[in-house]
């Protein structure tokens, strides 16, 4: 049966999840000293990181978020302070807030915080506190720590796999690859919405494990089965005239996207496509605050970030991919296509 969409999108509950992040990245700003260096002279990330030791990555990421705050604004690539932040975050300010951010974080009041500022702190792409990046790294993977990557995945995605399946336009497509399809949510909305489309969710044993599961619980395993491939180490399967990857390219850096984007040019056909399924960041300025925090949330656990459409975009044309589009499916999420270039 074809799973309908909720009659509200989720945009408030990933709000909620996210503006966490909010506060503690103003906290650690503030401790290691970026309003201050902001006030002193606007900067680039570069130049800030130079100025203040600390990680370009960290820096890039966070003062996207800030600048979706309205504290920071950026002009020609350089950040500058907004009033609200010169006035209440720059400790020579005799309206300065640092007592309040400064308690907090002393008291450990502010969650995340210490997180922030070892981020801000250790070289750029660490990220050794995710038990399952580490586990796609390697390719090693328990089948506890499957099962709970699985539901978390499955509960973050549920209804906007089924936006996927409605808004994404999949004309052709019978066989589709799920790249790192996790719990297998989307492959389970496409093959209920699309009756011509057989999918595959791709992903390390254990979690292949896990998946058949939810497979078997929606009835659908006519039409969806798994394989089992380790995606850094061993070869894709073919046979595939789609490929999918959902929240899989903002784990990693652009190296590491574009060589797994060039493993899916790989073993597509002739006029294949791919889908890229993210939270997008906005382009050419600051936009809501929620996907700048979802990036955030990238730094604290990943060696990845949230992409600009634009971004995706360069990254599958150096894979080979030509003929890019971008098709907002739901709430705060987006589906980027390309198809694979005849040669």
């Amino acid at each position: 049966m074809k799973p309908a969409l909720p009659s509200v999108d989720d945009r408030l509950i990933w709000d909620i999840q996210l503006a966490s992040l909010w506060y503690p990245a103003v906290t650690a700003s503030d401790e290691i000293g970026l309003f201050a260096a902001l006030a002193e002279a606007p900067g680039d990330p570069a130049e800030l990181a130079g100025r203040l030791g600390a990680s370009p990555r960290a820096l890039t990421i966070v003062l996207e978020l800030l600048a979706s705050l309205g504290l920071v604004a950026q002009e020609l690539g350089r950040y500058q302070l907004t009033a609200v932040a010169r006035h209440f975050l720059v400790p020579s300010s005799p309206y300065y807030w640092g007592g309040v951010l400064r308690s907090a974080a002393r008291r450990g009041g502010v969650n995340f915080h210490n997180d922030f500022v070892t981020a801000f702190r250790k070289p750029d792409d660490s990220a050794d506190n995710n038990a399952g990046l580490i586990a796609w790294e390697t390719g090693e993977m328990s089948p506890e720590l499957a099962r709970g990557i699985a539901a978390y995945m499955q509960s973050h995605s549920a209804a906007e796999a089924v936006g996927v399946a409605h808004n994404a336009d999949f004309t052709g497509v019978t066989r589709l690859l799920d790249v790192g399809g996790g719990s297998g949510c989307f492959a389970i909305a496409l093959a209920q919405t699309h009756s011509e489309m057989r999918c595959t969710v791709m992903d390390l044993g254990p979690m292949c494990t896990v998946a058949a599961d939810y497979i078997a619980r929606a009835g659908i395993g006519d039409r969806v089965d798994t394989v089992a491939v380790d995606m850094f180490r061993e070869p894709w399967p073919q046979g595939y005239d789609a490929i999918f990857l959902s929240n899989v390219l903002h784990d990693w850096n652009e190296t590491t996207g574009v060589a797994l984007l060039r493993k899916a040019h790989d073993v597509l056909p002739v006029d294949g496509r791919i889908y890229l399924h993210e939270m997008l960041l906005a382009e050419g300025g600051p936009g809501v605050p929620t996907p700048a925090a979802f990036s955030v949330q990238m730094l604290l656990g990943t060696r990845g970030r949230q992409y600009r459409a634009s971004e995706l975009d360069g990254m599958l044309r150096e894979a080979g991919f030509v003929e890019t589009t971008v098709t907002p499916t739901y709430a705060y999420h987006s589906v980027v296509a390309a198809r694979r270039r005849v040669v």
